[in-house]
């Protein structure tokens, strides 16, 4: 199916790629149908919304940045996302880029879980721990190389 994106315009997807996040996403609630596309620069995907053609975020695997990450989920979220112990759940951050030159982020407090089995998506509040909405990505990318060294 073709859908239209705000960073590639047109693009060919397969049913597959698409999710429901029956809660929508923080400030983005009313829009739950999305679709997850591989960006033009890895390891970068764009989670496009099927309802607003402007609504688009760039997201990313924690563990490129962060291979501590840890995801604390309640029963609740397992439950939102029909998660059952044969599937494997996905998770992303939602990173910022600002235009101004600052440092590119990465909201880990705030993070998506999806089941693509069940193509089902919820964004997940991690409270208290280490993570933040806006974990520098470079500088931690850089300290991560630092510790495997």
């Amino acid at each position: 199916m073709e859908i239209q994106t705000k960073a590639y315009g047109p693009v060919e997807i397969d049913e597959r790629q698409t999710l429901y996040f029956s809660h929508g996403l923080l400030g983005f609630e009313e829009y739950h149908s999305y679709a997850l596309i591989d960006s033009r620069q890895p390891p970068f995907f764009i989670l496009q919304s099927l309802d607003e053609r402007e609504i688009a975020f760039v997201v990313l695997s924690p563990e490129v940045f962060r291979n501590d990450f840890s995801l604390d989920l309640a029963t609740g979220d397992l439950d939102d996302l029909e998660w059952g112990d044969d599937e494997e759940l996905l998770v992303l951050a939602i990173v910022t880029i600002p235009r101004d030159g600052r440092p590119m982020t990465a909201n880990l407090q705030g993070p998506l879980v999806m089941n693509r089995k069940k193509k089902l998506g919820k964004q997940v509040i991690q409270v208290g721990g280490p993570w933040k909405t806006r974990h520098n990505i470079l500088e931690e990318m850089s300290k991560m190389g630092a510790e495997e060294c």
